[in-house]
């Protein structure tokens, strides 16, 4: 592989998946989907799903990419060259990356314009949800801004891994937990701020349905960008001599420490504010304004805050654009350029029905659902669960043990621990548990 092609560090890496991982699942979507589904319940399963089942299957995705210095189809087709049917998994999760980014650069673009109402004075105080309802409303501010955001998205994929990727990351990341700590000591000193604390740690499993665990699973996948082979190809990349079990831990932490700081920023100003927490895609851009308000320098924290979330997003979108041009390039440095524009462009123009469809578009419906939340609905609770099954069946039973406890002991003591612990979950609480869950919410069972 061409050395331009791998992390310059294990901090590098740990950076780049986590921003991978860290971007709208955790900071955007994850207070609405808890807030719909009953909060600290909603917690709960999110936050075991993530340990029993998401670590599992990171470790699996990286175990893959790493044994063999391959991205997602590539990788799968190296370790069982004579099948065809197992690349498979690794198109489809090229599919899933290209769905997703269709409908996350869609919110980037909100995040844009948000940047350039608190920048040109544009943000109205007390009405954050008519100024919320009006910008995704209009067309011509929702495809503007969703094509610059693929254009910056385009731009650092095509710089390649060490002077793209990781160096937006090594710099974003850490300021964007800084400045989540401060929104947090802001928001617990709100009145009434106590009752969203508990609504998001107070567990009421009466609240808790198969639709709810098929939600926090298919959350679960998405804050972890597992199940569409991302960390495949971002595990492809790394050193022989890292750990990779460090690093997934790692991983798993930053994502589940920054979703819990997301709960404790949004839901306190959420009761304090008078409003409720099943607001849906739009809470984020509706109370967070409301919070800086009452901050001491807030227009300016708040525009720092917008930075810092936009590069989170970009870190993630960068990740799923990243899979579907490393697919092609096959370690073409030369080509990658080119197919960053060309796929970047194509992303772009199958988003714009997502983009529109709440505005001209909004009195489409198919299967009930906006083009957004069908996008959004098909990835989360179809294609990632589909993925992960994938993953989860091939790991254990087509890569050789031998080969799996060499990869899970390099860089650690404590391999063959890992190892047993790791076997028994992917082998068979994994696939298992997606699959009852899968099941039940489609009333097989």
């Amino acid at each position: 592989m061409n050395k331009t092609q791998q992390w310059t560090s294990k901090i590098g890496f740990v950076l780049a998946a986590a921003g991978a991982a860290i971007g709208l699942g955790a900071i955007w979507k994850f207070p609405y989907v808890a807030g719909q589904g009953g909060g600290g319940a909603f917690f709960i399963v999110f936050l075991l799903l993530t340990l029993l089942i998401g670590l599992p299957l990171l470790l699996a995705e990286f175990l893959i990419g790493r044994s063999t210095q391959k991205e997602a189809i590539s990788a799968y087709q190296e370790l069982v060259p004579h099948s065809k049917l197992y690349p498979w998994i690794g198109r489809i999760g090229v599919v899933t990356s290209f769905i997703v980014l269709s409908f996350y650069s869609v919110v980037g673009g909100w995040i844009l314009l948000y940047l350039y109402y608190s920048i040109t004075g544009g943000l109205w105080k007390g009405q954050y949800d008519v100024l919320f309802g009006q910008t995704i409303s209009n067309p011509y501010a929702a495809v503007g801004t969703q094509f610059i955001f693929i254009m910056i998205t385009i731009y650092i994929v095509s710089r390649g891994i060490q002077n793209g990727i990781e160096k937006v990351n090594k710099y974003m990341m850490p300021a964007l937990f800084m400045l989540f700590l401060l929104l947090i000591g802001r928001s617990l000193t709100l009145d009434g701020a106590m009752q969203g604390v508990e609504f998001f740690l107070k567990p009421d499993f009466s609240k808790l349905t198969s639709e709810t665990i098929l939600y926090a699973m298919g959350q679960s996948f998405f804050s972890l960008t597992v199940g569409a082979s991302v960390m495949v190809t971002y595990s492809s990349y790394l050193p022989k001599k890292e750990s990779l079990t460090k690093s997934a831990v790692s991983i798993v932490s930053l994502t589940i420490f920054i979703t819990v700081l997301a709960g404790l920023a949004i839901f306190p100003a959420v009761f304090a504010l008078g409003m409720k927490p099943t607001e849906g895609p739009g809470l984020l851009f509706i109370v967070l304004p409301s919070v800086f308000e009452s901050l001491t320098f807030g227009h300016f924290f708040f525009i720092t805050f917008l930075v810092l979330f936009f590069f989170a997003t970009i870190t993630s979108a960068v990740s799923m654009l990243e899979i579907i041009v490393a697919s092609k390039a096959k370690d073409d440095v030369a080509k990658r350029p080119k197919l960053a524009l060309y796929i970047g462009l194509a992303i772009f123009a199958a988003g714009v029905p997502s983009a529109v469809s709440f505005g001209v578009m909004s009195d489409v419906r198919l299967f009930g659902k906006t083009v957004f939340d069908l996008a959004d609905y098909i990835v989360s609770n179809i294609l990632l669960p589909l993925g992960v099954f994938c993953i989860a069946l091939f790991a254990p039973y087509k890569i050789p043990k031998t080969k799996l406890l060499e990869e899970l002991s390099i860089g650690t003591k404590y391999g063959k621990q890992w190892f047993i612990v790791w076997f028994f979950l992917i082998r068979y609480i994994v696939p298992v548990t997606v699959l009852i869950v899968f099941l039940n919410v489609i009333g097989v069972i």
